[in-house]
């Protein structure tokens, strides 16, 4: 009985850190993506902005990763914005599950301009999402919409593509 307990409290405890990684490979996956996308000129000077909108734990590991990396020759800052009304340019908008019922407005709200949308729900980027990450097999992968992402007046590597989910 000791062996059954042991085991299934193993298996719970892989099962959690498996999930609390979640958030530190979705940060490793977002600082990668900006190696592969080309932003306009004008998304060149200045910070990199990564924003994200609500709570998530993601936030702490951009906010870790941006201490030490930098976007090409970018300063990389995070911006946490509380409500759609407040989201400014950036070159990334990160949009947490609890927050994908606020994908059209944000959409409206961004509508023209070059700001890369990565969410984490599924079904996000039949709906405008350029980049939407998904688990298969117990592996965090990302799915891409490349009509979305020309959309936005981004360019696309092919090795990014060669890596994706394709979605149309």
């Amino acid at each position: 009985m000791k062996k059954i307990s042991l085991l299934i409290s193993l298996f719970i405890l892989i099962s959690l850190s498996s999930k609390a990684q979640i958030p530190k490979l979705q940060s490793i996956f977002i600082y990668n993506f900006t190696k592969y996308i080309e932003w306009p000129a004008s998304y060149k000077s200045g910070d990199f902005t990564i924003g994200v909108i609500g709570q998530t734990p993601l936030t702490k590991e951009l906010n870790n990763l941006a201490k030490s990396k930098k976007a090409g020759s970018q300063t990389i800052s995070i911006k946490k914005f509380n409500k759609v009304s407040e989201i400014d340019k950036c070159n990334i908008l990160f949009i947490p599950k609890n927050k994908s019922n606020e994908l059209s407005n944000i959409l409206n709200k961004l509508n023209g301009k070059s700001t890369l949308i990565i969410t984490e729900k599924k079904g996000m980027a039949k709906q405008g999402a350029g980049i939407n990450f998904v688990i298969v097999n117990n592996k965090q992968k990302f799915e891409l919409n490349k009509a979305n992402i020309t959309k936005y007046k981004l360019k696309i590597s092919p090795s990014l593509i060669n890596l994706a989910i394709i979605i149309k």
